[in-house]
């Protein structure tokens, strides 16, 4: 007797997942423990495992269909057998009547320029559902995109750098192709991503006190410090501990995770009747992906070498960007880092992660003149650090403590290598 299998749980805020791509197909053998179908969260893109021997039937929903938990997406059986009927007591009724993402028209490739079109999957150009109703709504042929998400998928900003591109725009029969405006208008469904994001956004604006800190810290001591390493590195075999290159924001995540053991108070959550003082630093950093932010966690960085924190940073990193995060490696996290100085913005303030009390945000490292201690005007290397901390656990004298603390750290790297590279 064939086996329905529902949409299940993937994360614990999980209420809809939106089924991004099958992986199994009709009539194909399956085993347990086979990988069938990948379903995007609100945290990340994850794939579905199969629990039973036996047949695919029959696929109750559609690439792009959004689906609530609890609903009938498959079924599974003996060769031979009779598929049921999805059934219509599912825990979310509503969900089956998910349309699919509309695939675009089939359109003859204009003018060829020097990108090539993305993989097809089946005869199927592979791209993100989002990425496919921005071009069907702003009339670009995703088959002539080179897309730059995991394995050559076409994401949205593929897309919408494309409808910059009037050589991308899909013809209507035959009359003249349209003028593409400069700005192209489009009306963007919300993924469950970033409704997750703006719902924990406000949560956060809303019921956390934040206050601000900035202070300013001497990056040349840093900037030394990590090219020289680098190129020890570069010297050394993966055998001889090489095969690595430090960033700057490895410095950073070191950095902070030690200022924090030095400062507890700024690593503690407020839990209304009492205020936890974390033992260990669960140390958080943002990560940009296409339609969001995710906040991959180091954990227990206090413990952790610089060479080591560098390596997860990096694991996470690629993790993140494939949408393969597990919900366990973004959760639990007891301080955050957030960067933004790879993409020149000198100064800004994030907005905590409840229950973190605190988040760091970093700016790029400018050139400019300073005073030395000498009086003299020079030129300097100059960082911005800023601190956005809730009232509730903190006050302004454990922010200024923790950034002086890390300012000092940065200001003297040789303090971060006392366990090694």
């Amino acid at each position: 007797m064939a086996t329905i299998i529902d949409m299940p749980k993937l994360s614990d805020t999980m209420t809809v997942g939106t089924l991004v791509r099958w992986l199994k197909n009709e009539g194909d053998t399956i085993q347990s423990g086979d990988m069938i179908a990948e379903v995007e969260t609100d945290k990340a893109t994850m794939e579905l495992e199969n629990f039973e021997d036996g047949v695919l039937l029959k696929r109750y929903v559609e690439e792009g269909a959004q689906v609530q938990i609890g609903t009938a997406i498959c079924a599974v059986g003996e060769a031979g057998e009779t598929a049921p009927d999805a059934p219509t007591t599912s825990a979310a009724p509503e969900a089956q009547a998910a349309t699919p993402t509309p695939e675009p028209s089939p359109v003859v490739a204009q003018a060829p320029t020097a990108t090539t079109s993305a993989p097809a999957s089946n005869g199927r150009v592979m791209a993100s559902p989002l990425a496919k109703r921005i071009a069907e709504d702003t009339g670009v042929a995703l088959q002539n995109i080179q897309g730059s998400g995991p394995h050559g998928r076409i994401v949205k900003a593929d897309v919408l750098a494309a409808s910059q591109n009037p050589s991308a725009a899909a013809p209507v029969a035959s009359a003249p192709a349209p003028q593409v405006s400069t700005l192209a208008q489009a009306s963007i469904p919300v993924s469950n991503m970033r409704a997750t994001i703006a719902r924990r956004l406000v949560e956060s604006k809303t019921q956390v006190p934040h206050f601000y800190l900035e202070t300013e810290a001497d990056a040349a001591a840093l900037l030394t410090t990590r090219a020289q390493i680098n190129k020890r590195l570069a010297e050394l075999s993966a055998e001889q501990g090489g095969g690595i290159k430090l960033t700057v924001n490895d410095l950073i995540l070191k950095a902070a995770a030690e200022a924090l053991v030095k400062v507890p108070a700024a690593n503690a959550s407020w839990m209304g009747s009492t205020i936890e003082q974390h033992g260990s630093v669960h140390l958080a950093f943002g990560v940009a992906i296409d339609d969001g932010l995710v906040t991959p966690v180091i954990r227990d960085a206090q413990t952790k070498t610089l060479r080591q924190i560098s390596i997860e940073a990096k694991e996470l990193i690629a993790l993140a960007r494939a949408r393969k995060l597990k919900p366990e490696q973004m959760t639990g996290s007891t301080f955050t880092v957030t960067n933004l100085g790879m993409f020149g913005i000198t100064k800004f303030f994030g907005i905590i992660n409840p229950p973190n009390a605190g988040i760091l945000s970093i700016g790029a490292t400018i050139t400019k003149p300073v005073v030395n201690e000498d009086n003299q005007i020079v030129i300097g290397k100059r960082m911005s650090l800023g601190f956005s901390g809730d009232h509730r656990v903190a006050d302004g004298a454990v922010a200024a403590t923790f950034l002086s603390t890390l300012k000092d750290m940065l200001e003297a790297p040789s303090l971060l290598l006392w366990q090694g590279v």
